[in-house]
């Protein structure tokens, strides 16, 4: 499938579209508190973007998943399933929003933690952000998809954490996934090369322990082998001239 360069007239329906998924994740962050139930958040994340914002909420029925939101709590790295579960003290969790609106995605992922997180925890969450960060300040016309996933893979490795290589970042805009696919790790100078009007999403998953996934029964879950803690962070962003436009960017969000 070719790579779908998008129209002036396309990234402002897909800044529409990432906007409002910032704005979930804003919302939603006075929910994650030790007691609530990953299906509340579900429920509360579902009803903000049909009633809200009049959009869809991607997730819901795609290939069958059967939830609005993604909700991956620890050592499960993405595509976590919202349950009856109850978050407690400690815990670290990933929200990944998507929505359509007027028929364009907008795709973010962010971390939570509730209460008071371990250290190990803390340092996952703060070099993942990083390395999302450190990827996006790099996209511009020119770059090529092994550079960022070099960055990522580099930054990640000088802090002693691996790079879950199954999972990728992905074209977007009519389709939720479109190519190309955008790798986490990779050797610069290699892959495909980024032009202006290309809409991509940049999702580093890292691991404090090995990089090694599998998927659970239901057939969508993925948690680390060794049952160590994940985190994840996502962005849906466009390729200008001169740079990039973080479409999905949070208010008071600085990508340092």
């Amino acid at each position: 499938m070719a790579i779908l360069i998008k129209t002036p007239e396309e990234i402002e329906k897909m800044r529409i579209a990432g906007r409002l998924t910032a704005e979930i994740l804003e919302m939603i962050a006075p929910y994650v508190v030790k007691g609530v139930s990953t299906n509340e958040l579900d429920k509360i994340c579902h009803e903000y973007i049909v009633d809200v914002q009049k959009a869809i909420p991607a997730p819901l029925n795609y290939h069958g998943f059967p939830k609005s939101i993604c909700t991956s709590v620890n050592h499960v790295v993405c595509h976590g399933i919202p349950s009856d579960k109850v978050l407690k003290d400690g815990d670290i969790i990933n929200l990944d929003i998507t929505v359509i609106k007027d028929g364009y995605h907008g795709d973010s992922s962010q971390m939570f933690v509730v209460g008071k997180p371990k250290i190990i925890a803390e340092r996952l969450i703060s070099v993942t952000q990083e390395c999302l960060y450190k990827a996006i300040n790099i996209v511009k016309p020119g770059v090529r998809l092994g550079d960022i996933g070099h960055i990522i893979e580099t930054h990640a490795h000088k802090h002693n954490f691996s790079v879950v290589q199954e999972y990728c970042g992905h074209g977007i805009g009519i389709g939720f996934h479109e190519e190309p696919q955008v790798l986490h790790y990779g050797r610069p100078n290699t892959g495909v090369v980024l032009e202006e009007g290309m809409c991509l999403t940049i999702e580093p998953m890292l691991n404090v322990g090995k990089r090694h996934t599998k998927v659970l029964p239901d057939a969508w879950t993925v948690i680390t082998k060794d049952r160590s803690l994940s985190a994840q962070f996502e962005h849906t962003l466009a390729v200008t001239a001169t740079g990039v436009e973080v479409l999905t960017l949070r208010k008071g969000e600085v990508i340092g």
